[in-house]
């Protein structure tokens, strides 16, 4: 586990060891659903419509065209701060190696933030490496346990729930210091300029939104819904909807209940580290999605292609796969390859068994009667246990499977990601034992291929099923299945690839130093409206020679992330103002009585009886000064904004385009954007009254005349009122968000970017291009 301190994450929440419902129930008359987790931890998903078309007809429109992306080269992009978030096994973490070290020869400085036992793995490939806590060998159990992520009924009695939300809560913490912490080896400063994430690590978008940087979501398994296939950790069944309709609604059912399980802790260390609003629970499943998040999918089109409706926002770039390390086999392996035909490989890496030796007897007697040699991994779950090498059989410690795979005649393991590319792209048949996650899903790829049998999930497996697909995985028809799908993968770059796409998301405008154009900006000056996007180097040249001031300049934001609620129409703006507003209420009138009581037993049990009453008593003036908080952000923010936002956009409702007027970010944008607002609202009301029908009469005729006439009429009440209602509600957004900013994260943010400036002050006349930035500089 994690020695980091987390005296500065997220406030304690009496609920961490509360599981959640985990269980979904919804009706109406076109759409019925239900979602329930199982004994075995998967997701039982229903889906039943007495109109399946129109269910059909509700799903997003199918992109136009899918446009060929154009390759940008690295030399167009500066040299990034990096900082790569993985949650999971080896088998997640080694492709994000073979990605990082990708992006470091592009001139990148590239950081991976990870359990801390791989810190040894990643500083060994070259790259920087940050400990973020979380345990993964208790992470793989909980999985093997659970298969669809959710927690089974034995979980959720066992405390399960309890260790994994505090993991979660620690791992939270720990991902936002990889952005900012200087390096714990070298000291070196850091800041983030951009974020890589797999999806598990939860903190990706909430920590680009904090810095203001872009973030790039890749992954090995479907995480954006299309008609194409289900999610990987759905078990579906629908009445009378058709598959794809089905298929495209599972993954927003999984989104909502691992929402439904993980929301509170994400929100509370949102609101306590990073100092942003929590996110509502109309947002937080579909996040990513809704502020379109560029993605990178890892693996090869060969096996899956791009779905018809994904955007080009998304990619599928191939396999990350790694450079072959250098490895020298030990005589006893060398032997045993040599005396015999090419053996079978078993192997289930960082799977943790709950019968290990079941499997072990399972694999012995099956590969014994197929008459074939084998090769068995030990893995977390030492496989074999202390069992010596034999003739026929080969325990193995570790090993690259980059060299093994091309020495063996077939594999078998648990259908990760990465093992499938590897044991594919050798041309290895593959038998796959799915236990959890993206597992089943390669499984189904690999046969549908022809290149393994069906999948045999690791509770069914029995001898007699293992023996029937070594007998496939041995056929020529396998063999030949996998030939063409190496030759095929062989010809993909999908590291190279995948940087090419991360390039290509970022808002490289806005990231571009405007004084040396070939470095990445990370401050911004404003003087008399001129707004200058300088780099560490400029502005430590700049400060070197006493042309500007440090307090001159602000962190720059390259980009920003809009997470306001989208008010449609006044009606529904206004009851989920009403609803949030006493949902925060009852949220800090509950804790009122149960904080106290958790603070006075914490401060006792820890010795200190004294203070227990005032600990708790402080608590209570916590509570009741949330409960007034509450009231007031309701009464003179949120409600006022609802009706303003929700009469602004009425319009939209009938296919009109509504004027932009601006973002909210703090008091001053709040009264211009209540300004334009005030006078656009007015204007178009008024003017509208009129001009809509003409121009209704122009295009249809008298149909025509009479839609204006229903537009300007709803226009001249609409119109108006969102501009009277915004006088009050944009500057009183403004006026909160001012106060809010400049607490906690941001502090914190400009500490660091401090720190990287003032390790180049003192070398800025040895190594800096003086002249170059003062002539630029004169200029701007």
């Amino acid at each position: 586990m994690s020695s980091l301190s987390t005296s500065n994450s997220a406030a304690p929440s009496a609920a961490m060891d509360a599981p959640p419902p985990y269980e979904l129930h919804s009706s109406g008359s076109v759409l019925a659903s239900s979602a329930a987790i199982q004994a075995d931890g998967s997701i039982k998903i229903g889906f039943s419509s007495p109109d399946p078309k129109a269910v059909t007809q509700l799903l997003p429109a199918l992109p136009l065209s899918q446009p060929v992306p154009q390759t940008v080269s690295h030399e167009t992009c500066p040299a990034l701060n990096i900082v790569i978030h993985v949650v999971g096994s080896r088998g997640d973490v080694q492709p994000f190696i073979a990605y990082g070290v990708a992006l470091q020869r592009q001139g990148h400085r590239v950081r991976i933030a990870t359990h801390n036992v791989f810190e040894r793995f990643v500083r060994d490939s070259g790259l920087e490496f940050y400990p973020i806590g979380g345990d993964p060998l208790d992470l793989m159990a909980y999985m093997v346990k659970n298969p669809g992520l959710i927690p089974s009924l034995e979980s959720l009695r066992g405390g399960d729930v309890g260790r994994k939300r505090a993991m979660i809560k620690e791992m939270l913490h720990g991902f936002w210091l990889s952005c900012i912490d200087a390096d714990l080896v070298s000291g070196a400063p850091f800041v983030a300029d951009a974020i890589v994430a797999n999806p598990p690590s939860f903190a990706h978008v909430h920590c680009a939104q904090a810095l203001g940087i872009p973030v790039h979501i890749m992954f090995t398994m479907p995480w954006t819904a299309t008609r194409a296939f289900p999610h990987p950790l759905a078990n579906m069944r629908q009445n009378d909807l058709e598959p794809a309709a089905a298929n495209w609604l599972s993954y927003g059912v999984v989104g909502l209940m691992t929402w439904q399980g993980l929301g509170d802790v994400i929100n509370t260390w949102r609101k306590h580290e990073l100092s942003l609003e929590e996110i509502p629970a109309s947002m937080g499943p579909s996040l990513v999605e809704y502020l379109q998040v560029p993605h990178t999918y890892c693996w090869s089109p060969a096996l899956v292609a791009k779905p018809a409706d994904w955007g080009p926002e998304i990619d599928v770039c191939g396999f990350f796969m790694r450079d072959e390390p250098q490895y020298t086999a030990p005589a006893d392996l060398d032997t045993f390859l040599a005396s015999g035909p090419p053996p079978l490989y078993v192997g289930f890496g960082s799977i943790v068994l709950d019968d290990p030796e079941r499997l072990t007897n399972v694999i012995l007697e099956a590969t014994r009667k197929c008459g074939v040699r084998v090769i068995i991994s030990r893995g977390w779950s030492k496989l074999g246990g202390g069992s010596p090498n034999s003739n026929t059989t080969f325990y193995l410690d570790d090993c690259p499977h980059e060299w093994l795979f091309k020495r063996v005649s077939a594999v078998v393991h648990h259908g990760g990601a990465g093992t499938t590319a590897c044991g594919l792209v050798n041309a290895r048949p593959t038998i796959i034992v799915p236990f959890f996650g993206d597992q089943p899903f390669w499984a189904d790829v690999v046969a549908n291929a022809g290149a393994g049998p069906r999948p045999i999930p690791q509770k069914e497996l029995t001898v007699e099923r293992l023996v029937e697909a070594i007998e496939f995985a041995t056929s020529t028809a396998a063999k030949n299945a996998a030939e063409t799908l190496a030759f095929r993968m062989r010809q993909e770059k999908g590291v190279d690839t995948a940087v090419s796409s991360f390039h290509r998301g970022l808002p490289m405008t806005g990231m571009r130093c405007e004084i040396l154009p070939d470095q990445v900006a990370r401050w911004i000056r404003d003087t008399r409206g001129k707004r200058t996007r300088m780099s560490d180097a400029a502005v430590a040249v700049l400060i070197a020679q006493k042309k500007i001031k440090i307090d001159e300049l602000k962190p720059l934001r390259s980009k920003e992330y809009d997470t306001d609620v989208r008010r449609w129409d006044p009606l529904s703006g206004g009851a989920a103002s009403t609803l949030g507003t006493i949902t925060d209420f009852t949220k800090a009138l509950g804790g009122v009585f149960v904080d106290p009581f958790t603070s006075y037993k914490r401060v006792k049990g820890e010795g200190n009886g004294a203070s227990a009453g005032g600990a708790a008593l402080k608590e209570v003036g916590v509570g009741f000064g949330s409960m007034a908080g509450a009231l007031t952000k309701g009464t003179l923010v949120n409600t006022p904004l609802a009706l303003a936002e929700g009469l602004r956009n009425v319009p939209r409702l009938y296919g009109e385009e509504v004027q932009d007027n601006g973002k909210v970010k703090d008091w001053q944008s709040g009264g211009k954007v209540a300004a334009k607002n005030f006078g656009s609202g007015f204007y178009n009301g008024i003017t509208g009254f009129v001009t809509q029908p003409y121009k209704g009469a122009k295009e249809e005729g008298t149909l025509g005349f009479l839609k204006g006439a229903g537009k300007g009429t709803i226009g001249l009440i609409t119109k108006p009122g969102a501009a009277m209602f915004g006088l009050m509600a944009y500057p009183a957004q403004g006026i909160y968000k001012s106060i809010k900013a400049g607490k906690g994260s941001e502090h914190s943010i400009l500490k660091s970017k401090c720190a990287m400036v003032d390790k180049l002050v003192s070398h800025s006349a040895e190594h800096m291009r003086v002249d170059e930035v003062l002539k630029v500089f004169g200029s701007v």
